[in-house]
């Protein structure tokens, strides 16, 4: 059974990078997000079994998307990856405070990201 990854990040090479890597392991479906608003309907309309979020958005950042996430009765329960380029452990602190459930710092290896998922989609 395929699980459902939503990736919210404004940068469309990440997102493809993500989507390729997935997709090609075959045990994934890919939705996409650009900002924090479309990923708020994106997620509540494909209901998915986790989020993979960048960390530095325009508007929207990362650890206020988890905020708000946290916040939705609908969504509260979907688990959250940040991904940032950052090692700031005040914002990795910041980020599990608002409810991200681990960080991944770019560039990642398509390895690592797909056992993080195993390991913490529902």
């Amino acid at each position: 059974m395929s699980k459902k990854i939503l990736t919210i990040d404004d940068q469309g090479d990440i997102r493809r990078l993500i989507r390729m890597a997935l997709e090609f392991d075959g045990r994934h479906e890919v939705v996409e997000a650009m900002d924090a608003d479309e990923g708020l309907l994106v997620a509540r309309r494909e209901k998915p079994n986790l989020i993979l979020l960048d960390l530095n958005m325009p508007r929207v950042n990362g650890i206020e998307m988890c905020q708000r996430l946290s916040r939705d009765p609908q969504l509260s329960e979907i688990p959250v990856i940040l991904l940032t380029g950052s090692n700031d452990p005040e914002l990795r602190r910041q980020g599990q405070a608002a409810g991200a459930r681990v960080f991944l710092t770019k560039p990642f290896n398509p390895m690592q990201l797909l056992d993080l998922i195993d390991d913490h989609a529902n």
